[in-house]
Formats: C-alpha cells, sequence, structure tokens
C-alpha cells in the first residue's frame, strides 16, 4: 500500500508543478516591452481642436500615460506628425515631455496614411517588431488606414482606443469597430500601462510609473498619492 501511496503522492506532486509552469506563462497576446513598436500619430495641435469624443485634457492625459509608458520600459517609438509647420502644429506637451523632437525627430508627412508615406513606413518596419501599438488623431482616418494597412501585411495590430479622438463619438466609435472587424485588438492607456508593468514587485520600474500615474492617472494616481503618503510604502 505505501509504495502506491507514495506513487499516487509523486504523480500528484508532478500535476501540480505542470499546473504551476503552465500556470506562470503569460499569453503571447500580452504586450511587453520588448514585442512591440509604438506608433504616436498627429498628436498636435490643429488635430485637437476638433476632437468631440473625449474631453480635451483627458486625451492629453491619456496620450501622457502611454509616451510616459513607452519611455518608462524603452519601448520602440515611432512619433509622425502631418504638415506640423504649415498646418496641424506642434506635438502636445505630453508628447514632447518624454519625446523631445531635438532627441526623437518627428517624421512629417503629407499623407494622411502613415503606412503609405516612404519614410513612416521605413521607421515602423524597422523596428523589427510583428506588433504594433497605434495611438492617435483622428481615429477614423490616420488611425485606420496603417492599422488596416498594417494588419494586410500580417502585423498583429494594437488601438488605444482612449488615445485617439476624432471628430464626433460616432466617427471615433464606427473607426473602432471597423477595425476591431478587421481583427485589429482595442486596448486603453492604463491597460498599456499596467500590462508592461504586470508586476509590482518589478522594482527597476514601479517609482517610475507610479509616479506617471500620479500625475496623469486621474483617480487612480490619487490613490496612489494617497497610499503611499499614508502608508508609508
Amino acid at each position: 500500500m505505501k509504495p502506491l501511496i507514495k506513487s499516487v503522492v509523486a504523480s500528484f506532486s508532478l500535476a501540480v508543478l505542470g499546473f504551476t509552469a503552465q500556470a506562470q506563462k503569460p499569453s503571447p497576446e500580452l504586450l511587453n516591452p520588448t514585442n512591440h513598436a509604438l506608433v504616436l500619430i498627429d498628436h498636435e495641435s490643429q488635430m485637437g481642436f476638433a476632437v468631440k469624443n473625449i474631453a480635451i485634457e483627458q486625451l492629453r492625459n491619456n496620450t501622457a500615460i502611454v509616451a510616459g509608458a513607452s519611455s518608462i520600459f524603452k519601448v520602440p517609438t515611432v512619433v509622425t506628425t502631418v504638415a506640423e509647420k504649415s498646418f496641424s502644429g506642434p506635438v502636445f506637451p505630453e508628447v514632447a515631455e518624454f519625446y523631445p523632437a531635438a532627441k526623437f525627430p518627428y517624421i512629417d508627412r503629407t499623407t494622411m496614411n502613415s503606412w503609405e508615406d516612404v519614410n513612416a513606413h521605413k521607421a515602423i518596419v524597422d523596428k523589427g517588431k510583428k506588433k504594433i501599438v497605434l495611438a492617435g488623431l483622428w481615429t477614423s482616418v490616420c488611425i485606420v488606414g496603417p492599422a488596416l494597412s498594417a494588419k494586410a501585411d500580417g502585423y498583429d495590430v494594437y488601438v488605444i482606443t482612449d488615445a485617439s479622438g476624432d471628430v464626433s463619438t460616432e466617427a471615433h466609435e464606427m473607426a473602432i469597430s471597423r477595425m476591431v472587424q478587421a481583427g485589429v485588438k482595442p486596448i486603453t492607456s492604463m491597460q498599456y500601462l499596467l500590462e508592461l508593468q504586470r508586476d509590482w514587485a518589478r522594482g527597476e520600474t514601479y517609482a517610475a510609473v507610479t509616479s506617471l500615474v500620479k500625475k496623469y492617472g486621474g483617480a487612480y494616481g490619487i490613490g496612489i498619492q494617497y497610499a503611499h503618503e499614508m502608508l508609508k510604502h
């Protein structure tokens, strides 16, 4: 009987170990700092003036979270503009804070679809990532174009919906629906940040992530500020 019990215990232990190993393997659908490139498209003054589906201050905060996240985690990032000097104007300060033009030259275009611009396309594909994350203005034009084009070329495409905006709620929502039907994956700015952090024991980025959230994360940021001050950790 004892050998039988030992055998059962051993089998159970192996099963538990196997289950644990499997449980610790994250889905390949999840983003991490090294498996994707981020493209920030036309977060510019003139493009922001007409946005109606989201309050401009919320759009700016969400854009800061995305740009800050990519900077903290050293994600390969491309910043594009459209007619920056002649029409659309400067990028949001929340982009320039993390990606100043002096260090990260922006790629200016005339095409509405970044994928059709030689320089923008080269900058994106040269990052060598099969996952591409997009955010920008406007959703129905400057995001739909590269999202569907990259998808058609075999890339795994994600769109950060709340760091993108459009001239109406309907325009934004129809654009997201169109992309989702084509297999593009919608995510949000905070989801993007936390998916990269993934584990609060990741001490090398903990302080930077929580500082970013305290500055731009609204109620969640206030909660972190409270916890740090009152609980002293």
